[in-house]
């Protein structure tokens, strides 16, 4: 009987706010409205208040919002006199008390304003919005990285993988998910409902997405797969829209051929790890007969690393390309000596192997813009994935398959003869808005929707 009255309190909360009615969000200041947050102690006020808050940001003009960044950065930040005061004290007597103190001190006021605001119905969304706003300002306005800070450190909690439900988007998924996933998926192109259902229908494909329960019609992140008889060479051949269904008995490699993060508001806290480990245990449980994982990946910063070394002339000749690519990915380093190409971090950092590069692999205008038309394979070895993570992490160790390394050296004893002129070293590692991927390193900011396959 206990379990039953709390099953029922449960439901009855979750149904009282969903039913719960917001303000007009105009009746009063939005800091006076965020004071008097903080300060409430009555639960059904401050459910009214935090609604009204939400209601009140949502109108307000850019320059409206930009002011509210600036008053929980300043306004509501830590004391760091009472926090060294406290800190000074809880170092002669480490006591529960002073430890007490001291965590309340350090924490500032806007995290204890974002949990209160989270209370409210379809708040959490309205958050993970809120902060895609803020990093629009961060150029400019670095200072209100702290406010940022803040507002990552609660979303990685409330977006941990315990709460993350994997769900298999299908042809039968209801339709505003799926137009959803076409407009998110900004890698390779979705244009029609008749290619969405060749990408979802076929037996030999797949795509999964991350949900949230506060976010339930709303995909965190997704991945197209393609079960497929060998490694394939192109995307062109993944996506034809005249190609053979492979049955079951048939296939032999699942292929991740587009990753998609769909929340600008998440960026920086991952997901794609645990997605992709995720669906390949799901797979190998329900398709004992596959044997290889691996992705088909854009190589996103190729094309600008060989404008940037006199390397242009590599892009004409395929051949010369796919050598030029694998110095790329196995060679041209950031300054803290991991690769310069981010999906390579990603993959890398994930315990992938570099497997096989392919030149003519993405024919489309965007992918001879970023990488001459080469794609590279990324090899998921269960056997190996600890290791590789583990060498890749501690030591910046890239696990390459001989035949790459071998192109890469064939790459570096012709590059003067492609060039003309010696190499230079130089770090290219700059942010292109061209590059849908280069959110996937965990130190940037990605757009709306991109890829990490």
């Amino acid at each position: 009987m206990a379990n039953a009255t709390a099953l029922g309190d449960l439901l009855s909360t979750l149904l009282d706010r969903k039913l719960f009615p917001r303000r007009g969000g105009r009746e009063g200041h939005l800091p006076d409205l965020c004071r008097k947050l903080l300060a409430e102690t009555s639960e059904a006020s401050g459910l009214q208040l935090a609604a009204s808050i939400l209601e009140t940001y949502r109108q307000l003009p850019a320059e409206g919002r930009i002011a509210f960044y600036r008053f929980l950065n300043d306004d509501l930040d830590i004391d760091a006199n009472e926090v060294a005061r406290l800190a000074s004290i809880y170092a002669e007597d480490p006591c529960p008390e002073n430890f007490r103190n001291l965590s309340r001190a350090s924490e500032p006021k806007r995290q204890d304003l974002f949990r209160r605001l989270n209370q409210a119905p379809g708040a959490t969304a309205e958050l993970v919005a809120m902060r895609a706003d803020l990093l629009s300002q961060l150029a400019h306005a670095p200072e209100l990285g702290r406010t940022d800070h803040d507002l990552v450190h609660l979303l990685r909690s409330w977006f941990n993988r315990g709460f993350l439900v994997l769900r298999q988007i299908t042809w039968d998924t209801p339709a505003s998910i799926l137009e959803r996933i076409i407009a998110y998926e900004a890698v390779h192109e979705i244009h029609t409902w008749d290619d969405l259902r060749r990408r979802l229908q076929p037996a030999d494909r797949r795509c999964f997405a991350f949900f949230h329960p506060a976010m339930p019609d709303d995909p965190l992140i997704f991945v197209e797969v393609a079960l497929t008889d060998g490694v394939p060479g192109s995307i062109q051949g993944v996506l034809s829209d005249n190609r053979t269904a492979l049955p079951e008995e048939a296939v032999n490699t699942a292929v991740f051929y587009s990753i998609s993060n769909c929340q600008a508001g998440l960026a920086g806290i991952s997901f794609g790890n645990s997605l992709i480990k995720q669906v390949v245990r799901d797979l190998s449980r329900d398709l004992p007969g596959l044997k290889k994982f691996v992705t088909l990946s854009p190589i996103p910063g190729l094309s600008r690393w060989l404008a940037a070394e006199g390397l242009e002339a590599a892009q004409n000749d395929p051949t010369q390309l796919r050598r030029m690519a694998a110095l790329y990915l196995l060679d041209a380093k950031k300054k803290d000596g991991r690769p310069l190409d981010p999906v390579a971090r990603f993959h890398l950092a994930n315990g992938a192997t570099v497997h096989q590069i392919h030149s003519e692999a993405d024919v489309s205008d965007k992918g001879i813009a970023l990488s001459g038309g080469a794609m590279v394979n990324y090899l998921y070895d269960l056997s190996k994935i600890a290791q590789n993570s583990e060498a890749f992490g501690q030591k910046n160790e890239i696990a390459a398959t001989t035949a790459l390394r071998a192109l890469a050296r064939q790459a570096a004893k012709n590059r003067n003869a492609i060039s003309g002129r010696p190499k230079v070293h130089r770090e290219t590692d700059r942010p292109s808005p061209d590059v849908p991927d280069a959110g996937w390193d965990e130190e940037a900011a990605p757009p709306a929707a991109q890829d990490a396959s």
